[in-house]
């Protein structure tokens, strides 16, 4: 199959693709996108640049499995990320492990964290990608490939939907 062929992920072509995260040590499933995510390739990335790079060439019906060690994609875990509080004085909505709060900083930055652990009368959240320090296996699953139409070009995915979602 050439690089031009009309089922192959090149510039300008339509891109419909699920995929799945791994940790690579346990084999545990981390992320599952099951809903077709849309993209048109050389215009717009929905996966981090070094993934979209490899899916190049691929064919449509095509599994990718990629290893990639998340420090590359988000850097290396930043411990100052990893607050504990009381309990008492978190809003009652914020206390659940998995759940993901919006906070400011002192320089007027939101920035996104996770509480990952409520012991006793503490809680603990944390401002660090989840898949810091890890290594994982993407697996994409190429669904469809065609030519983008130019609408498709423009927007940088299908008419109507959000290729971000």
């Amino acid at each position: 199959m050439t690089e031009n062929s009309p089922d192959t992920i090149a510039d300008g072509k339509y891109v419909e693709l699920t995929y799945l995260v791994r940790d690579s040590q346990t084999g545990d499933v981390l992320t599952e996108i099951l809903r077709p995510l849309n993209y048109v390739h050389g215009v717009n990335e929905i996966l981090a640049p070094k993934i979209t790079r490899e899916l190049e060439g691929k064919a449509q019906g095509q599994r990718v499995d990629l290893l990639v060690d998340c420090n590359e994609l988000y850097g290396p875990r930043d411990e100052s990320l990893v607050m504990t509080e009381k309990v008492a004085v978190v809003p009652r909505e914020y206390r659940q492990v998995g759940t993901r709060i919006l906070m400011e900083n002192n320089l007027g930055q939101m920035k996104s964290f996770l509480v990952t652990k409520i012991e006793g009368d503490k809680i603990t959240f944390d401002g660090n990608n989840p898949l810091c320090g890890r290594e994982v296996i993407y697996q994409v699953k190429v669904l469809l490939v065609r030519d983008a139409t130019a609408e498709e070009m423009e927007r940088g995915g299908k008419p109507g939907s959000d290729p971000e979602s």
